[in-house]
């Protein structure tokens, strides 16, 4: 780089488990920009298909700065285990933080469930029917549910799932 160029750069940082948004909010207070990208998934859980709000790389977070000159303050940040890379950091390419922000809406990623057509064999990957499989049939309107035919060795049975537990099997 030539004298006076910017050497702002994105890197990774490794946090410790569940501590994303301790360390981006403690270098957001400093005046770092972070980015934490979050991610929203529908589970099954304690009986009940529950939005989930998590971080998109548990124990990751993306932050912008000189390594001359911020490396030291941000390994020594409440939560951070290291900077990936070490000593030399490895950069993150803007086009990647890019391709991740073009993902979001209001600030969280939500991964679109696959479309099926009738007939095509799918698998349940979640869920109390994980790991059965079956042939599609059709879309309930205005919901994100789906009818399957369950295959099994002694007989049929329609089953009304979740559409985000499928794929293609």
């Amino acid at each position: 780089m030539r004298q006076g160029e910017n050497k702002m750069q994105w890197y990774s940082v490794y946090t410790k488990p569940k501590r994303e948004d301790t360390v981006a909010g403690s270098l957001e207070n400093a005046g770092i920009e972070v980015f934490n990208p979050r991610l929203k998934q529908k589970k099954y859980l304690q009986g009940a298909y529950r939005n989930k709000i998590s971080p998109l790389f548990p124990c990751y977070v993306f932050v912008k700065f000189e390594p001359e000159t911020t490396s030291h303050m941000i390994k020594y940040t409440r939560g951070v285990r290291r900077i990936v890379g070490g000593d030399i950091p490895w950069p993150v390419s803007d086009e990647i933080i890019d391709l991740i922000r073009n993902q979001e809406e209001d600030g969280i990623v939500t991964i679109k469930p696959p479309q099926f057509k009738y007939g095509d064999s799918v698998a349940i990957n979640d869920g109390p029917l994980s790991g059965l499989k079956g042939i599609f049939e059709k879309e309930l309107n205005g919901q994100e549910r789906v009818v399957l035919l369950l295959s099994s060795i002694e007989y049929q049975a329609r089953a009304v799932v979740d559409k985000a537990f499928l794929v293609m099997a």
